[in-house]
């Protein structure tokens, strides 16, 4: 399909099915449903459908109930636990299921995006872009390709990787108003689809980074873990202000005024958590070293973040003398980082369990 071929199927014409509706899947479907695409976004949660198709959101992310409604009423989104129906006609179908840590190894769980996979190329009644949307080690969007061909080795697609960078509380703004967005693909008739779904940031100057599917993979990864390093480290550099008596908040403000660090991530506190940094850290450590390159940096990382957690708990039993036995400590925010309720791997669960066992009343 040459460009011209894709003109007639820009706006409404052009069709997403999302598989998913997680934070990633339902955001990007309503977004998608926003620039005026035909979406209609999959789960096999009947229960969570069911709350969707009520007008309920099943997770809170600022705005996101108002953008669903409005997108449902236009007729441009809709909700279905029949992947099967949903699939065929459509001109990209997205996988945007959960990869967990696995247990016992770190690496990404990716059996949903597997199962999804499959699913999906039994489904396929014409040409279609599969699009990664998950957080996928490197190589997984060749696998997802040989296990649609397996099941269906007459179908017609492609595989693409387009990594999320949402953040959050903030998921919405990210995805319409992102600082780029990533494409990795090395079929031209794929890179026109993934061009026309996303014009209007195209519009507004988004940077549109097109790569191969290996290095978009690595992409997000790189980036997660980054940013995980960088709090990490002022974590460190606020242990070491309290050893000199330097002030951690002005010793942040005065190296991310340097244009080349920047400011953001640079806020001490009880160690990352949520449904990224962590399991993306960790996979990221186990591709790494079953590719015989490992990232020191990183495993250290991962190992200073962990004992961060339980020093928080020390540091406030020392605030109280060194005994809680019969104090009663109040903690104030749970989740990971504020306007979510998202409690996966947040420091909390590490630290009022040890103010638990050393005697206070949470």
């Amino acid at each position: 399909m040459c460009s011209s071929d894709l003109s007639h199927r820009t706006g409404s014409a052009m069709r997403i099915a999302m598989i998913g509706t997680g934070y990633v899947g339902l955001v990007s479907g309503a977004c998608f449903s926003e620039f005026g695409f035909d979406v209609v976004c999959v789960d096999k949660d009947a229960g969570k459908i069911e709350r969707l198709l009520r007008g309920e959101i099943p997770i809170f992310e600022p705005g996101l109930d108002q953008l669903v409604a409005k997108n449902v009423a236009a007729g441009r989104l809709s909700f279905t636990t029949d992947l099967a129906k949903a699939v065929p006609g459509a001109d990209a179908v997205f996988i945007a299921v959960g990869t967990p840590s696995r247990r016992g190894d770190g690496h990404a769980d990716l059996s949903y995006v597997y199962a999804a996979a499959e699913e999906i190329g039994r489904a396929l009644t014409g040409y279609a872009v599969v699009v990664t949307k998950s957080t996928v080690p490197v190589g997984t969007g060749r696998e997802v390709a040989r296990r649609i061909r397996a099941v269906r080795p007459d179908a017609s697609f492609d595989v693409v990787s387009n990594p999320e960078f949402l953040r959050e509380g903030s998921a919405i703004g990210d995805f319409m108003r992102p600082d780029r967005v990533v494409i990795g693909t090395d079929s031209e008739r794929a890179r026109e689809t993934m061009r026309a779904l996303y014009r209007p940031l195209y519009l507004i100057e988004t940077p549109i980074v097109f790569t191969s599917l290996e290095t978009s993979e690595l992409i997000k990864y790189a980036a997660n873990t980054f940013l995980a390093a960088k709090i990490t480290f002022i974590n460190e550099v606020a242990d070491l202000c309290e050893k000199v008596g330097a002030d951690v908040h002005d010793v942040a403000r005065g190296i991310g005024l340097d244009g080349r660090i920047g400011r953001k991530f640079l806020h001490p506190g009880p160690g990352y958590g949520g449904s990224c940094f962590p399991k993306d850290t960790l996979a990221l450590v186990k591709t790494a070293r079953d590719a015989g390159a490992p990232l020191k940096i990183i495993e250290t990382v991962v190992a200073v973040n962990e004992a961060r957690k339980a020093q928080m708990a020390e540091k406030i039993i020392a605030a109280c003398g060194g005994n809680v036995k019969g104090k009663t400590v109040a903690v104030l925010g749970l989740t990971f980082k504020p306007n979510t309720d998202d409690m996966r791997d947040s420091p909390s669960l590490t630290i009022v369990p040890a103010l638990q066992q050393a005697g206070a009343k949470v």
